[in-house]
């Protein structure tokens, strides 16, 4: 009996380990056989889903999802892949990055995309290089992301140019000479941004007021008033969605009359919604107008409604983000660098980046010969109506 009992225990023993298994939760799962029988190419999305970056980074991933539900295979040296998307939430965290870039690594990807936010992006950069994966950026805008890291490229406009037309923007179109900017510090995005801006408002014979905030700082009281004490004519604060809706709350409160400029974050239906029925001027540069392409627009539009998850990830309504439709058409440039290599080998991805031209819904997409930056010059200034919540879109701006 004693035996028996020993050997129940041992058995007992035995099913719990199997049940178990041996895998830890963080460890990369190998996908089961697709039921087309076609053999998988993996790319992987490298984006925030929460922090301060989450609400765009999110949108941003909704038009990758979006390219692959419309286009979920690729033909390669002529073999059928299935298309997998492997995402990882960085968290908008600088020092969260570089672990989330390694479980892309592991996974065995072939192309990443991402990320909004130039400071994340930064951040995993190394790793990616360090794997020999190739990474395309989005909307991550800040010069240093492709800079001295030869497997990053990017389908966006960059900073100086975009500062530059938002620039010009305050002090030829609005007639501003004097303007307050305001960035978080230590971030590369908005500090970068803001620094370009200064540069090119003060060429034109404009001054600058410029302050930061700590990161975590949740109460721009302060900051508006200084704005208004310095009778500065704009207020430019490229920030993050988060603290963008805190600084338009503010504004409101405080009664300022100063138009708002931003860069491409505040391109979002967050905005909207925060400023919508608020007496307050907003405008935006970005890369994408809603009404750009309209069977792009329609497309989404039903692909976001049919799924409460889509939807509620684009922030509870249909409103397409320029980010949106960058995601997608990075999607389409990662397929056609892998049917111009002809292998998903990231070797050879990223050999045949350098030379992919692609006409998406936001344009003509090339690379340039020194970093793997956009071939862009143009930008398009949004308006926010703050009566129904929508978008105003301006003439597109061009820079030669």
């Amino acid at each position: 009996m004693k035996k028996l009992l020993a050997l129940l225990l041992a058995l007992c023993m035995v099913f719990a380990l199997c049940a178990c298994g041996t895998t830890t939760p963080t460890e990369p799962q190998e996908p089961s056989e697709p039921a087309s029988g076609n053999p998988v190419v993996k790319i992987g999305i490298f984006e925030p889903a929460s922090g301060d970056n989450g609400a765009g980074g999110k949108q941003e991933t909704l038009g990758v999802q979006y390219a692959n539900s419309v286009c979920p295979t690729v033909e390669i040296a002529g073999t059928t892949y299935d298309v997998e998307l492997v995402a990882v939430d960085n968290e908008s965290s600088n020092d969260k990055a570089p672990s989330a870039a390694s479980t892309l690594v592991n996974a065995g990807v072939s192309i990443v995309l991402g990320s909004y936010g130039s400071s994340v992006a930064i951040a995993g950069g190394p790793t990616f290089e360090a794997a020999g994966i190739p990474v395309m950026g989005i909307t991550c805008t800040n010069p240093q992301v492709t800079e001295g890291n030869g497997y990053y490229f990017r389908i966006c406009f960059l900073d100086p140019f975009q500062g530059t037309v938002l620039a010009n923007y305050a002090y030829n179109e609005l007639g501003v000479t004097k303007a307050y900017c305001l960035s978080k510090l230590g971030d590369d995005y908005s500090g970068g941004l803001v620094k370009y801006f200064v540069e090119a408002f003060e060429g034109l014979g404009g001054e600058c007021v410029e302050e930061t905030f700590p990161d975590g700082n949740s109460d721009f009281t302060s900051y508006v008033a200084n704005a208004k004490n310095a009778d500065c004519g704009v207020f430019y604060s490229p920030v993050s969605i988060e603290a963008a809706q805190l600084i338009i709350d503010q504004v409101v409160a405080q009664g300022a009359t100063f138009p708002l400029l931003a860069g491409d974050t505040w391109d979002s239906n967050v905005i909207l919604q925060a400023a919508k029925g608020k007496d307050v001027s907003i405008t935006v540069t970005t890369f994408y107008p809603e009404g750009a392409n309209p069977e792009f627009d329609a497309g989404c539009k039903e692909w976001i409604n049919a799924d409460p998850k889509n939807l509620a990830n684009n922030n509870g309504d249909d409103t397409i983000s320029a980010v949106t439709a960058m995601g997608y058409d990075a999607y389409f440039v990662a397929l056609e660098a892998m049917k111009a290599a002809g292998s998903i080998e990231p070797a050879d991805v990223m050999a045949a980046l350098w030379n992919v031209q692609y006409d998406g819904v936001s344009g003509h997409i090339a690379f340039d010969s020194v970093n793997g930056d956009a071939i862009r010059n143009t930008a398009f200034v949004k308006q926010a109506n703050t009566a129904d919540g929508t978008w105003t879109a301006l003439p597109e701006v061009t820079i030669g």
